[in-house]
């Protein structure tokens, strides 16, 4: 893809935010019980970071998987789970799972994000459409889940407030992109397709921790075996 097309999919993705500050977080509940520890986990074919499409199965066919599902690319969240995640990483790789990133972004935004904040050599696949998310259970938060340290006018939507938040992370080269309700999740899945564990995050900040994702990867890997 060209410059151009980049900076075209930005624009998109700028615009994305916008209306979704606009209209705010509209998915707040499940419609059916979510996906749980037991279940089988949904298989989905993606595009990585590369173009190329992979099912999520490959991840876990020969060993455990642990898949994150990232926030938008350009929350602060996100970029302090890309810091945890380079401190954690070998953790994961040792405990015998196969690493992985389900993010909002096209491939080459996906590419783009991951040589900026130095993730560490792992697959991203691209979601756009946001299925995998839904699928696996992954809801939008309130305002109150997302910028909970913010002043009332971003509690509220103000719009005035939200395009100057926009302007200044635009500025920072950051820009608010996709969208921004959409809470995270981290999962194991086992070698037979088995969930192991899910986590959903219950706000911005609500990061794991490591030991009970490496406790659920050993767990997996030794109950299968």
């Amino acid at each position: 893809m060209t410059n151009s097309g980049f900076e075209e999919q930005m624009e998109a993705a700028e615009k994305e935010w916008i209306e979704g500050w606009k209209r705010g977080p509209q998915r707040l509940r499940w419609d059916k019980i979510p996906l749980q520890v037991g279940d089988q986990a949904p298989d989905f074919e993606l595009p990585n970071s590369e173009g190329k499409r992979i099912k999520l199965s490959s991840y876990w066919q020969a060993r455990p998987a642990l898949i994150l599902f990232w926030r938008h690319y350009g929350c602060g969240c996100g970029i302090e789970r890309a810091g945890l995640l380079k401190q954690e990483f070998d953790v994961y790789i040792e405990a015998g799972a196969n690493v992985f990133i389900i993010g909002q972004g096209e491939p080459q935004r996906a590419a783009a994000y991951a040589k900026k904040y130095e993730l560490p050599d792992l697959p991203i696949l691209c979601d756009p459409g946001f299925n995998s998310y839904k699928a696996y259970g992954l809801v939008e938060g309130k305002p109150s889940q997302i910028l909970y340290d913010a002043p009332d006018e971003f509690l509220d939507r103000n719009l005035k407030a939200g395009m100057k938040l926009a302007e200044e992370r635009r500025k920072l080269e950051r820009p608010l992109v996709d969208n921004s309700w959409l809470l995270p999740g981290e999962f194991v899945v086992d070698r037979e397709g088995i969930v192991r564990l899910a986590y959903r995050y219950n706000y911005c900040e609500n990061f794991p921790d490591p030991r009970v994702l490496t406790a659920a990867i050993r767990e997996a890997r030794i109950e299968v075996d």
